[in-house]
């Protein structure tokens, strides 16, 4: 069997949300068992006006290649209504990238690793601070935390209650 690598997954919706993300969860636990799930959070929309999306990230430990998981994330989607024949920047069922394949730098099977949008999205970043804080950015050399203390933007996002398989992944105080 191939060597495991921790490989970190970003997960969005902004349709039916709770639905698309619960399937894609159920999906990697399937496929993967043990996950490491981030706290779930709600951000606006980033590059076009549509509804709030739900992200987080997942960690799990996979022999697979980076190219066959980029195929299985893509029939996932497709299975789950993601539609290609849209602007890149649109309302979507489900949206899964790898961000981190190991220690990966690089194109590899057509996937940027680490994926760009790891220091450029407050979406992708700190879920990924939050459940990999003292992880290395493979470019940067920077701790996850670091890299999210020091993060700069507009952009927003905020905590969300979210159950899945019974298990509270946030809670959000009232």
């Amino acid at each position: 069997m191939a060597d495991q690598v921790r490989v970190y997954i970003s997960i969005g919706s902004n349709v039916d949300r709770e639905r698309y993300v619960t399937a894609a969860l159920d999906a990697l636990a399937n496929w993967f068992g043990g996950l490491e799930i981030s706290p779930v959070y709600e951000s606006e929309a980033v590059g076009f006006k549509g509804s709030p999306f739900l992200n987080l990230v997942v960690g799990v430990k996979t022999g697979l290649p980076v190219g066959e998981l980029s195929q299985r994330f893509k029939q996932l989607e497709a299975d789950n209504g993601r539609r290609r024949d849209v602007p890149k920047f649109s309302a979507r069922t489900l949206d899964l990238d790898i961000l981190t394949y190991g220690d990966r730098v690089g194109i590899v099977d057509g996937v940027e690793l680490p994926r760009g949008e790891i220091l450029k999205n407050a979406f992708v970043l700190q879920p990924l601070a939050d459940i990999a804080p003292e992880a290395l950015h493979p470019v940067t050399g920077q701790s996850y935390r670091e890299l999210w203390r020091a993060y700069r933007s507009d952009q927003k996002l905020w905590p969300v209650s979210f159950t899945w398989q019974g298990r509270q992944i946030s809670v959000v105080a009232d």
